[in-house]
Parts: structure tokens; sequence; C-alpha cells
């Protein structure tokens, strides 16, 4: 009896609870598409006390009596806060429209973009998803105004060259700072080819959330000395509150060359060197025809085979593509996480080339209490890079072009062809190893302590650790090989770059009127770099690869340098009345890399911008959303400068079997950073409800304090010392637009953006050009753009006799046949007058399709390999086709010359292979299909999409050779690659590749 008096009570109590502590509350939540499951709706206040809109959009919430708003937030909407007026609300949510309004990463913080008064390009992850992207930097081209990306060739795992607003140095690296959730990261190549190694690409595309590239001092001035060249922050994806999310992404595909040579056949090859011969008089000399005289020169009858090889298509083949994605991620209010992991694995369009990919990636993020937050994240990935030799060497696969059609690719005995008159460099495929690895991680850890409501202390502590290892065996039938039994060289390199920046953030409003915000901080980084190398050869026989198996060390090395930089800085932006902006920053870094006597440098920045249209004679305007006036000046420097290129350095030698030291480098005390000072004007605007916004900007840069080797007497034993001495200027203007063209059902917007960049030279060391000759045509002078072809102007045919001609002299006005007496002159520009990018992104139902463009256009490119592949015969090398069309005395009104064997008749490097290297590439079509919610919910699925991709689908170019996108780098240091642009010699084309995948959301 008491125990059914206990329980009456307690139901009865229970009960009355229950009807004193809450409220159900039921609705569904909808978009001008239809429902929206997934969508989180909780109390305002009490982010625990919530729930999720089910496959129909439905939700039921029960609410304490007094709650007074509920919210609801899904990814790719406005969060919207609603009142609650009753047990039933239904809402309508608003798809996000991120233009104007966006919040941007800027250094060190972020920012509303309607408030920033520098100038910083955005690209989001909505930007290239689905888009076959091998690597970070290919997401921003063609994307960001004033960012000039070239992907420099085909080969897998190559870094890109980034240009940001033109080149700053001669001698020090163009390529701009990258910065991963506030790490600054090591960007420089670690390994040892001549075509370096990309560390980004050990990042999949799939991680990143947004990147901004900081351009001008104002943005980028906030990392000092390393702001010169730009600084990409990225900034990687997180979780989000709300019910764990599964997304699952995978596609596959195949590539083929953009582009492959037209080259002779074998009835061609015999005919235009047959009459190189002739024209050369072997009949008249010890040989009765051309055969015998090849059999002469090659050791071979093959001149009357029946061989007909495309040499062409055995440098290339079919690749294939595929990649898999999975991302976890979710939370509450207290703790958000995500988890990721990617795998790509990638067989190049060329012989050998394989590019596999395998990471992962968690972060966290964790509110302890109101005051204090602490999170992090930790990325680990794996890269296999199997690579093919520099263009410059015989073993480079494009390089097969060279060898006769006459010559087959295998012997009788059914082995490759050992005996052709240039290297097969297919042997060193089938006898040979060429690996590179590399494990690499990124990781940081964060805390944030609200000190006051309006101050807030964080500190961020992140590590860089990347480890290289290069495995090459040539065995004993390969060409380097063969001389030494086989060999085996292994080369480990490592670096290690720490990071840590603390800073506190004060925000505040006033009177409703002003708008501060303060940031002071402190950073500091240290990075080491070691390598070691040895080199093993005569080993046992070719089934032995390692080096402990070889008889002789031939070779062995170490190295080991570190930098170290201590930074102090400081940025405070001010808004009044919601249309003044004001903003300063100013730097201090001080660095192991400068000179005793110039150890620490100030990089101070000033920036204003006017809301125009906040003014009260636009207030009323309603065609105008944004119009924004803004200016800047600023101070950067450029730091990669060497560790050491200010000390005097010694050296160990071998005296007689005796260890000694003699000096290596003569230093300057005085060395410091390359400096840039920056002008940046532009107007922001927004019409029509932001239907169409856009930029337009000008900007002046001027670097001085550049770094080249000054001459000096050589008493004692140098010739030479680095200094700062040189001055540079760069000055453009950038234009974007971006429109929606329908807003409706059908949906059409679209996005173009064009640059424009003017570089010059304008000072050196006595004023004295920069030419290294050779094969190479890259020059630098004072009044001139960096990189200029400088040498011989080709002229034509002489149609009396066939001749090659030049240009006595730049006026153009008399030719000569004597190569020697041609003056040299001004040839060309490398660099473009103008690029840029043109997109358009369409969609109906369910259906979409996104088609992005690049240009560039007035650059120049000198094809280095037509000396060989385009040279009238003059050699055993096959000829591309056109130079059938050669001189005869039938055919006298001709630009290639009469063919003479061995003789040179218009070979020598000259403006004959300067061709204009404008493009327009279609660079990337997406074609989808969203599957319908209400098919996808029956099995439980959030979302499906299908897609359909295309990368490099086609180029528009009167370019000769494989591809316009292309840069060979001279294979010397740092300066020569900075000046010899636009040389082509055997690079591979792009990949043309097509894939098909799948989205999932669970």
């Amino acid at each position: 009896m008491k125990k059914l008096l206990f329980s009456m009570i307690l139901s009865v109590g229970l009960i009355s609870f229950a009807f004193a502590q809450g409220k159900v509350i039921t609705g569904k939540v909808t978009s001008a598409s239809g429902p929206i499951p997934g969508v989180s709706v909780f109390v305002k206040g009490s982010p625990a006390n919530g729930t999720q809109s089910d496959a129909t959009g439905a939700f039921k919430l029960t609410v304490a009596n007094d709650a007074k708003t509920l919210v609801f937030s899904f990814i790719g909407y406005k969060i919207k806060e609603v009142p609650i007026t009753g047990p039933t609300l239904n809402v309508n949510l608003e798809e996000e429209n991120n233009t104007l309004s966006d919040v941007v990463v800027v250094g060190y913080g972020t920012q509303n973009k309607r408030d920033v008064t520098g100038s910083i390009a955005k690209v989001t992850a909505a930007d290239f998803k689905d888009r076959p992207v091998p690597t970070i930097e290919g997401a921003l081209q063609g994307k960001a105004p004033g960012v000039f990306i070239n992907s420099g060739s085909g080969k897998l795992g190559q870094a890109l060259q980034i240009r940001v607003r033109g080149i700053s140095s001669i001698s020090a690296s163009n390529q701009p700072l990258f910065v991963i959730d506030g790490v600054p990261i090591v960007s420089e190549a670690l390994g040892t080819y001549t075509e370096a190694d990309n560390p980004l690409a050990a990042i999949s595309p799939d991680d990143i959330e947004s990147m901004e590239v900081l351009k001008d001092a104002a943005s980028a001035a906030i990392y000092g000395a390393r702001g010169s060249n730009g600084v990409v922050l990225i900034t990687t994806k997180k979780g989000k509150q709300g019910r764990t999310n599964i997304d699952f992404g995978y596609y596959a595909g195949f590539s083929d060359p953009t582009k492959k040579g037209q080259f002779l056949n074998a009835d061609q090859y015999r005919q235009l060197l047959d009459a190189s011969f002739k024209y050369n008089n072997y009949d008249d000399g010890d040989y009765a025809n051309a055969a015998e005289m090849w059999k002469d020169y090659t050791g071979t009858d093959d001149w009357t085979s029946n061989n007909n090889t495309n040499w062409v298509n055995e440098a290339f083949r079919r690749g294939h593509t595929q990649q898999y994605n999975l991302n976890i991620n979710g939370g509450d209010a207290k703790t958000r996480f995500m988890l990721s992991g990617n795998f790509n694995n990638n067989d190049g369009i060329i012989v050998s080339n394989r590019y596999v990919r395998t990471g992962g990636r968690l972060s966290v993020d964790h509110t302890v209490s109101k005051i204090l937050d602490v999170g992090g994240s930790i990325n680990v990935s794996k890269v296999d890079n199997y690579r093919i030799p520099t263009d410059n060497a015989f073993s480079n696969p494009l390089q097969l072009n060279a060898l006769p059609p006459i010559q087959p690719v295998r012997d009788a005995s059914g082995q490759l062809n050992g005996s052709t008159v240039y290297y097969n460099s297919l042997i060193d495929y089938d006898n040979g190893k060429n690996l590179s690895t590399t494990y690499r991680t990124f990781a940081n850890a964060y805390a944030s302590l609200k000190i006051t409501p309006d101050l807030v202390l964080r500190s961020e502590y992140g590590f860089d650790f990347n480890n290289l290892e290069e495995e090459q065996f040539l065995g004993s039938k390969t060409q380097d090989g063969g001389s030494t039994g086989g060999s085996s060289t292994d080369y480990m390199a490592k670096s290690i770059n720490f990071n840590t920046n603390n800073t506190l953030n004060y925000t505040k409003t006033f009177s409703e009127k002003h708008n501060l915000n303060v940031l002071a901080g402190f950073a500091f980084q240290d990075t080491k770099f070691r390598y070691s190398s040895v080199t093993g050869t005569t080993l046992p026989s070719d089934s032995f690869t390692k080096i402990a198996s070889a008889a002789v060390i031939a070779a062995g090395e170490s190295s080991e340098t570190r930098h170290t930089f201590v930074s102090y800085l400081a940025r405070v932006n001010y808004k009044y009345e919601d249309k003044y902006l004001f903003s300063a920053s100013i730097r201090t870094d001080g660095s192991s890399r400068f000179g005793v006597n110039n150890r620490y440098g100030t990089f101070p920045a000033l920036s204003a911008g006017w809301i125009i249209n906040q003014e009260d004679f636009l207030q009323t305007s309603t065609w105008l959303s944004l119009l924004k006036l803004r200016g800047s000046y600023g101070l950067t420097g450029n730091a990669e400068i060497g560790d050491f290129a200010s000390r005097n350095l010694y050296r160990g030698v071998n005296y007689a079997g005796v260890g000694g030291t003699r000096p290596s480098q003569l230093g300057d005390p005085n060395l410091s950073w390359e400096n840039t000072t920056n002008y940046n004007i532009g107007l922001d605007f927004g019409l029509f409800s932001d239907r169409i916004s856009g930029t337009v900007e000008y900007y002046k840069k001027k670097t001085t304090d550049l770094l080249l080797n000054a001459p000096i007497a050589a008493t004692n034993g140098f010739s030479s010392i680095t200094q700062n001495i040189g001055d540079m200027q760069n000055k453009g203007f950038e234009f974007s637009l971006n429109t929606r063209n329908f807003v409706g059902e059908f949906k059409w917007s679209t996005s173009f953006n064009i640059s424009l960049n003017r570089n010059k030279v304008l000072r050196l060391v006595d004023d004295q050009p920069i030419y290294t000759g050779g094969r190479f045509l890259g020059r630098v002078a004072v009044g001139e753009p960096l990189g200029y072809f400088y040498g011989k102007a080709y002229a034509g045919v002489d149609p009396a006799n066939g001749d090659a001609l030049y240009y006595i002299d730049a006026s153009r006005t008399a030719t000569t046949n004597d190569y020697s007496l041609a003056q040299n002159q001004k040839l060309g520009d490398p660099n473009p007058k103008f690029f840029g990018g043109f997109g358009n992104h369409f969609s109906f139902k369910n259906f979409d399709l996104d088609v992005q463009a690049q240009f560039v256009s007035g650059n120049d490119i000198y094809n280095m390999a037509g000396v060989f592949q385009s040279a009238n015969g003059d050699y055993f090398d096959n000829q591309t086709i056109d130079q059938l069309n050669y001189w005869t005395p039938t055919n006298r009104n001709t630009p290639i010359p009469q063919p003479r064997f061995g003789e040179g008749n218009g070979t020598s490097p000259s403006s004959r292979w300067i061709q204009d290297g404008s493009y327009l590439r279609i660079k990337s079509v997406v074609f989808s299909y969203n599957i319908p919610k209400t098919f996808a919910n029956k099995y439980k699925l959030q979302n499906v999409k299908l897609f359909a991709s295309a990368l490099n689908l086609f180029t528009i170019t009167g370019y000769k050779g494989y591809d316009p996108e292309v840069n060979t780098p001279s294979g010397g240091n740092l300066q020569s690659d900075n000046i010899q642009l636009g040389h082509d010699f055997y690079t591979p084309p792009q990949a043309r590749t097509i894939t098909f995948g799948v989205n999932i959301g669970l």
C-alpha cells in the first residue's frame, strides 16, 4: 500500500513537473528548393536543447516554457532566428550568398570583407569542388586576380610557378609565403631534380576550406620580411556544430596529352636526311650514297630497314587516375571535430611517371568554458612520386622524339634497342628505378582565452615536418649505370619547422559609431634543414638494387643548415559610422639570415577606405549595394636570401690525405633582406543587391636592395661578393567582375578577371646587364623587363642560295649569312601583357554545369628544342614535319634554310624559334546531377551527387610546341631560373583528364 501510494504521488509529481517545465514546438523547414533535412534546431542560448529536421524537413522539439527564440542552422543557408509565437513554426531558410558580405581570413585573424582596406583574393572549396585538381595551388589558376600560375609541365608532383603581382627578385625566391592555419610552412623544394618537387602536393585539396592571397602591403606587411612575394593563407576544414555528417567521395578517369608533336615518318626522314647529305656533298667524298654515309656514322644498316617507329607515342601513354576521400564531422556546443582521409593514385601520361598520395587529418575544437577555447589539428601524408629525369637529360622520355623513325624500339631478340643514334631512354625504365617518397606532417594547437568580453589572448603552436627520400637505381644496361656495373643512389632530406604565435586582440564599439580592433603579438619560427647522400657502384647484378650490395662506395656527402625568425607585430583597425575605415600595421623581424649589422627590419603599412554608398546622398539608392574606395601604402621584405649569405664561409678539403679548410664564400655583415614599397588603390562595387559586383585596382611596387654579385678586386682570392645592389619595379591593373545573371529556378552566374603587370629593372651592379648566353636567351638589363629575350635576330632565308640570314643590327635593315657578324639585340618578352580567367556556372533543378577558362596573352616562348627538332636536317635528330618545306631551287620562298648535314645552316640559337605563347584554355568543365532528396532519404542518405569533369579540355594557341604553359628550369642556380623565363626544352605537355565520380552524404 505504501509502495502504491508512493508511485501515485511520484507519477503526479512528474506529470506536474512536465507541464510546468516544457512545451512542444513542431514545424517544417523548407527553402526555395523544397524541404531541408538535417537542419539543426535549438533554443537560443541553450544549444544542448536541440534537434534536427527529418527527411521531410519536419521537426519536433520540447522547450522550456520561458524559451523565446529558436535558431535554425544548416550548411549553405543563412542562420535564422525565429521567435516562438505558438506551438507550430514553419520556417523558410535563404541560401547563403557569399559575395560582398564574406568573412575573409587576414593575417592573424579574420575580417568582414566589407571592412577590408587591403587587396585580398579569395578562393573557396566550392570554387574547385569536383575538379580533379592535382595540387592546391592549381585551384587558384585563373581564379585570383593578380596571381599568375604556370604549371610548368605535365610531370606529376612538379612545383608550380606562382607570381603575385609580378616578379620582385633576381636572385632570391619569387614564390609567395604559404601559411596553413596560422603556421608558415616550408615551401622550398628539398629534392635534387632541376624540376623541383612540390612540397604542397602533400596536402589534399579536399581538406581546404578557403585560400586567401594577400597581395598588397596593407594585407601582407603583417608578415614583414617575408611578404614581398605575397602571402597565401590556407584555412583547412573544421568540424561544425550539429549532427554527425559523413561525406564520401570517389572519382576515377583517364588522361591523355593535350598535344603530341608531329614528326617525320620513315620515308620523310630519309627524304630530308638524304637532301641534307647531298647538299653537304657526301657524293664528292668517301660515300657513294646516303645509306653508306648513314652506316659509317651510326654503325647500323637501319637506313634500308622497313621500320617506321613513332617515337613520340613511345614517350606517352594513356594515364589513369582515381581518388577516394572520406570526411566525418560534427559536434555539439562544447566539442566540434572533423576526421578525414584521402587516397589518390595517378598514373601519368608520360611512361613510368606515377604519383600516389595517402593522407589523413584530424581536427578538434573544444569549448572548455565561456572564456576558454582550445583545439588543434594534425595532417599526416605520404607521397610516392615515380619521377622522370630533367628535361635536359637524354633519359627524358620526350627526347625520344629525336630518334630516327627508321630505327626500331626493340632489336631482333626482343630487347630494347641499345644501338639507336641517341640513347633509348626506355632502357632506364626497364632497367632502373627512380622513386621519391615524402612523409609530411602539419600540426597545430591553440588556446583562446577571453580575458574580458573585449580582450582575447590567443596562443598557437605549430610544426611542419617534411622528410624526403630519393632512391635511384640504374642497372648495367642503362647509359649511366653501364659504365659502373650498375649504380644505386640514396638521398635523404629533412626539414623541421617549429612556429609559435601569441596575440592579444581587443575589440570594442563605442557610442555605436566607433568600432576599434587592436592586435598585438609575438611570433617565433625555427627551421632546420639537413640532407645526406650516398652512391654505390659495381653491383653483383641487376637483381641487386640497394647500396648495401655495392662493391664501391663512389660518393657521399651530408649537410645541415638552420635559420630562425623572431617577430613583433601590431595592427589597428578603426571604423567610424560604418563608412570610414582606417588600418595600420607594423612588424619587426629579426633573423639569423641577416647580416650582423642589419639583424632587424621594420615593415609598416597604412590603409584607408571610404564606403561611399553609406553617405546620405547615396543611402536612398536602391540599386547600389556597395561602393567602396580604398588605398594603401606599405613596406614588405624578401628574406629568401639563403641561410648564410651574409657570412664568411669555409669548407673542408683534402690536402694529400690530411683534412684541412679553405675559404668558400666572402660575406657581407651589412647584408639584409630585399625591400619592396607598395602602393595600391582599389574600388569595390556592388549593384542591384549584389547581382553585379566587382573590383578595380591599380598598384605599383618598387623593390630595392636586390641581392646581386658585385665584382671586387681578387686580391683575397674572391672576384665577387653578394651585396644589396639593384632595383626593380612592377606596376599593374586588375579588374574582376561577378554577376548573377539569373536567380530563379534556372540560375546562371559569371565570373571574370583580368590582370596587367609591367615589370622593369631599374638598377644593377654598375648597370651592367646579366646574360648567360649559350642556348638560353634570357637577359637582365636596366630599362627592360626581367628575362627578356636577347640574341641574334633571324631574318629568314636567302632565296638565291638557301643560306640562313640574320639581321646585322637592331635597325633590321641589313642582313648577313655569317652568324658571328650579327649583333645581339632584343628579340621578345616572356612576360605576358595580360592574363586572367573566365567562368560560368549554370544550375537548373538538380543539374549543375560549371565551366572555367584561363587565358594568357602577349608573352613569347623560346622553343630551345627547335634547335634540334626543327633544324632542317642538320643532324640525325628526327624533325618536325614542317621542315620538309626546306629551300630548294624550285622552293625559294620559305623560312626554312637548305638542309646541309653538320654545317649549322640556321641552327644556332636565334629568334627563329621564338613564338607567340598566348593561349586560351578551357581549364575545367564539371557537369553534375543531384539525386532528389526524397529518393536519397529513402536510403537514409542526406545527398547524392553524380558528376563528370574534364581538366584542360582544350587549348587555343598559335604556339607550335607541346604546350604554351611551360617554363624549363635552366638547371643552374635560383638566379638563372628566375631569368630564363619562357624557355621550352622537350618539356611534357599538360594532361587532359576526364573523370567520373560520386559524392555521398550520410
